[in-house]
């Protein structure tokens, strides 16, 4: 039996790539769980809420022209499917971030759908208004002739681990994440870059046929009820390609933990501490969870 993964120890580019897949290949029926337990229902209300506005936009341009019709589009349909949007991201870092805060806390042992539930509620709303201000911060940064965005996409990734895997508040969390990339730039950027093209390359593999209808419907007169049900199809097609948002996030998390060994060694004095200590129990006690 292969020894659970260690995330308390530094990692180059290619360490954190493969022990992000194995911690996933290790965890992925308790990741799986914990993903459509408590991301389901916002997958779900961002499927509906998307078919519901692409079908008022099919219908808004048969009946209407110009302004009338962009006035139309941008209603509040088209408001209702970003917030789900905007609730399911969140959702899917904070039940992923705290599957793996509790990994750790319980000595690499997977949690329970409990125990990140708690977490979870915990986190949820906090991540949601900070994540809200990160996204317009970094679209500002990157109208600044697009470089101060790409300068802060590495402090800003790893942003909500900090969040979460330290307990801290906004302003905390802001300079702790720049503090800990400020020396690593280059290391961290790379690796969340490969990472992102690999989810791409995977979610366009469940996307794929989506792509196929589309080159169909251009270049054939297709009917209203054909066109509705292509938009079924890619909204579902595109919201279950979300389960591979765990890469990334679990990638983060490695980041995150490899900075901080990098920058305070506090692993590695863990494991000097714990060293010797034949009395050391197995489990943690109740009040450290």
């Amino acid at each position: 039996m292969k020894e659970n993964i260690e995330f308390r120890q530094i990692r180059d580019f290619e360490g954190i790539i493969s022990a992000t897949l194995l911690f996933i290949k290790q965890n992925f029926k308790a990741l799986l769980k914990t993903f459509f337990s408590l991301c389901g229902i916002f997958i779900l209300g961002g499927i509906l809420s998307s078919i519901f506005l692409q079908w008022h936009i099919l219908d808004s341009s048969k009946g209407y022209a110009g302004n009338s019709a962009l006035a139309s589009i941008f209603g509040w349909r088209y408001w209702v499917s970003i917030l789900f949007s905007l609730l399911n991201y969140t959702a899917m870092g904070v039940s992923i971030l705290s599957f793996v805060s509790l990994y750790v806390i319980k000595g690499n042992v997977a949690p329970t759908l409990e125990e990140v539930w708690s977490y979870f509620k915990y986190y949820f709303f906090r991540v949601f208004w900070s994540g809200m201000l990160i996204y317009v911060l970094w679209i500002f940064c990157t109208m600044l002739c697009l470089i101060p965005g790409i300068y802060v996409t590495p402090a800003f990734s790893i942003f909500f681990a900090v969040m979460v895997l330290e307990n801290a508040d906004f302003g905390t969390t802001f300079g702790r994440a720049f503090a800990l990339v400020k020396q690593n730039w280059w290391l961290t950027f790379a690796t969340l870059l490969v990472i992102g093209i690999i989810t791409t390359v995977c979610m366009s593999i469940i996307y794929a046929p989506s792509y196929l209808l589309v080159m169909i419907n251009t270049f054939s007169a297709a009917d209203l009820k054909v066109l509705k049900g292509y938009h079924i199809f890619t909204s579902i097609s595109l919201s279950i390609s979300q389960v591979f948002a765990i890469v990334p996030l679990v990638a983060i998390a490695f980041i995150y933990f490899s900075l901080v060994e990098r920058k305070e060694s506090q692993g590695l004095m863990s494991r000097i501490e714990e060293f010797g200590n034949t009395q050391a129990p197995v489990s943690h006690p109740d009040e450290d969870y």
